[in-house]
């Protein structure tokens, strides 16, 4: 009796480990024919003053949807104004209506007030969705970001002679205190 529900309960889940995700029924395509989220939109975030850039890289054939691009403060004390972005390509979807759409690139900047005084590390939670032009429409993503400061310029490099002119300085300094105090006695206390 045991071994007849084994076999059963083996073969359900054969079938449900080839069945398509909710998001993929009803589309002829292979699975494989889709990019992986992260390779279909790469994101990106820098901080530049006080504002915080966050970009996508959107591969040939995919499309982020402008009205799902979310940013948030995920840092204690961090307070996120809502996102600045250019204008989209407007595009009719059959399940969403008229929308603006990004393709190739887009850049978000949104700007940033902190109250830690920089005692957390900057974290921002960024969602958007987006969808394959052969028909794919993803879940929503959501990704919690760090964004770097751009490294500071480097400092100029001193001039050879810099050091030497300052041991010069010093040396000079030690010279004069000891021109000044000729011909003063020094009173030591006796031991």
């Amino acid at each position: 009796m045991k071994m007849p529900l084994l076999a059963l309960l083996l073969v359900g889940l054969v079938g449900a480990a080839s069945a398509k995700p909710w998001w993929m029924r009803g589309i002829e395509s292979n699975e494989s024919d889709f990019l992986a989220p992260d390779v279909a939109f790469r994101v990106t975030a820098g901080v530049d003053g006080n504002a915080v850039r966050v970009r996508w890289l959107i591969a040939d054939g995919y499309y982020l949807y402008r009205s799902k691009i979310e940013i948030k403060a995920e840092s204690p004390d961090l307070v996120i104004a809502a996102p600045l972005l250019p204008a989209g390509r407007v595009r009719v979807d059959p399940y969403l209506g008229t929308q603006e759409i990004y393709q190739h690139q887009v850049e978000a900047t949104a700007v940033y007030t902190r109250f830690d005084a920089g005692a957390h590390p900057l974290q921002i939670k960024v969602t958007y969705q987006g969808c394959a032009e052969a028909g794919l429409c993803y879940p929503p993503i959501s990704k919690v970001l760090f964004p770097q400061q751009a490294a500071p310029a480097a400092a100029p490099t001193p001039h050879p002679w810099e050091g030497v002119a300052i041991l010069a300085g010093g040396v000079a300094f030690l010279l004069a205190g000891l021109l000044l105090r000729k011909g003063r006695k020094l009173d030591l206390p006796a031991a």
